[in-house]
């Protein structure tokens, strides 16, 4: 199985904290000049097509047409965010991933859309992730995925069941050590909690070829096709899943290292041994022999130490996807440009370069990463944080009544209302629900609320709706004044302006 993937990486000017152009946020093609860099983009994805994408994937149809599609069939999950590059600017790569996929030797797995924590930030949000990729791999590919991965195989019962309730019978994930508890990574398990059916990748032998490929001083290099096969012939089990990012065939291993005379050679090989390619989806086919339990406090995947340290292991990790988090319910009010902007900013890859690790996982993180190091990158990140915030708050300003109508506010930013003693009345998360409970509780709590700067507060704060918070404080000096008898009719009066 390969893992396709390229980010779209951010402009490193945002890091300085220069202040944002106020004519940039009122332009979205503006906004997403100041964000991305896609100049560095493109040179990036024609560099990997080219060295990579281009040459492997002739390679794959050439042992598809002389072995047969009955014998040597892959698997693939690649990103949304790589196929918007290929669409732009590597047409002739993705057009060799389509005849593949045309020949009848490649299954196209989902995975989330952006490539992204969306699992972290809530179920609907990978739900919809998901679901979005799924439909375009369908429309790209001419197949609808059956099987499907989280982000960097990223995995937890949760997850697991989650996936299988959007209709994906197979998932993939990493083979850890302390999940399979001395059980063979070539055997089909059963996920906690559901009938999905989990294939665990060999991690061993998958960084055989991702890592240590190249490696002159690993005791087993060179590396050859006839060696990699004797290994998979030795083992015990219904399959072997070798996955590895589709990078590692030029890019990650430069072809003059004989990376793609492997990828030509290794399938004869293995025709010689008595085995054979299979899918994921039908390796799953296998009846599972016991579960695969991972709780939600423990989320593995496959990048080292097996954990999510990579993504929200450091502070400033954790900084940058709560400050990421917070946009959330208003970019989803708003829909549109600034939603998909917020989205690509929740790629993976934007808080991996923000890991601080040691040694060689160091020196993976660096050379992955586009910044000199975690600060930089840390830095780059909530500058671009920051030019969305401008032009989310110039969206809201813009198409205020249309935006209240969609906003929901997060759990623990409802509005409470209160009797003045402290009795609980009701609480509001919308426009809609304040309104409606603002004409049933009674006009005590409305003077309380509006006197201490409650309503104020809220419109102001959490739906950024400043505008309206303005009015309801010139609506408090009046009555503080003596000069409003119905001041509930009058609240309603100025809600009901913004109301849709």
């Amino acid at each position: 199985m390969f893992e396709v993937h390229q980010p779209r990486r951010l402009r490193k000017g945002l890091g300085r904290f220069i202040p944002v152009d106020p004519w940039t946020v009122k332009s979205p093609a503006r906004v997403e000049e100041a964000i991305f860099d896609d100049g560095l983009n493109k040179l990036v994805i024609e560099r990997v097509a080219r060295k990579c994408y281009v040459p492997a994937t002739k390679i794959l149809i050439e042992v598809a047409r002389e072995l047969g599609t009955d014998f040597f069939k892959i698997s693939f999950s690649v990103s949304g965010t790589v196929l918007e590059q290929l669409g732009a600017w590597a047409g002739d790569a993705l057009a060799l991933f389509q005849e593949l996929a045309s020949l009848g030797a490649a299954e196209f797995l989902a995975q989330t859309y952006y490539h992204s924590l969306a699992w972290f930030v809530d179920w609907e949000e990978f739900r919809e992730q998901v679901l979005t990729h799924a439909k375009v791999v369908e429309e790209v590919f001419g197949q609808r995925p059956s099987a499907a991965e989280n982000t960097e195989m990223m995995y937890n019962n949760d997850i697991g069941c989650g996936l299988y309730s959007l209709g994906f019978r197979t998932i993939v994930t990493e083979g850890v050590d302390w999940v399979l508890r001395g059980r063979p990574p070539t055997l089909v398990y059963r996920a906690w909690g559901c009938d999905a059916r989990i294939l665990t990748r060999h991690y061993r032998l998958s960084d055989d070829v991702g890592y240590r490929f190249s490696d002159r001083s690993w005791d087993q290099w060179p590396l050859t096709a006839d060696k990699y096969a004797d290994w998979l012939s030795m083992l015990q089990g219904d399959y072997v899943l070798i996955a590895v990012d589709y990078e590692t065939f030029g890019e990650h291993h430069w072809p003059e290292s004989g990376i793609h005379e492997f990828l030509r050679w290794l399938p004869r090989e293995v025709m010689k041994r008595g085995l054979r390619f299979a899918t994921v989806s039908e390796s799953a086919e296998h009846d599972p022999v016991g579960v695969f339990d991972v709780p939600p406090w423990a989320t593995i995947s496959w990048a080292e130490g097996r954990d999510t340290s990579s993504w929200l292991g450091n502070d400033l990790q954790k900084t940058s996807f709560a400050l990421y988090k917070e946009l959330a319910p208003y970019v989803r009010a708003l829909g549109g440009n600034v939603l998909r902007l917020w989205r690509e900013l929740g790629t993976s890859d934007h808080l991996y370069y923000q890991a601080t690790k040691e040694g060689l996982t160091w020196a993976v993180h660096q050379y992955f990463s586009p910044f000199k190091d975690p600060v930089e990158s840390f830095a780059t990140y909530l500058g671009a944080l920051q030019v969305l915030a401008r032009a989310v708050e110039h969206e809201i300003e813009e198409r205020l009544g249309n935006y209240l109508a969609s906003f929901k506010a997060p759990p623990g930013k409802e509005f409470v209302f209160r009797r003045p003693d402290g009795g609980f009345l009701g609480a509001a998360s919308s426009m809609k629900g304040f309104i409606k409970l603002l004409k049933e509780v009674p006009e005590e709590s409305v003077i309380y609320h509006l006197g201490r700067g409650d309503f104020q507060a809220w419109f102001r704060i959490v739906l950024k709706a400043g505008v309206i918070a303005d009015e309801l404080d010139a609506v408090r000096a009046e009555f503080v004044s003596g000069g409003i008898e119905d001041i509930k009719g009058r609240v309603l009066k100025i809600l009901s302006r913004y109301a849709r």
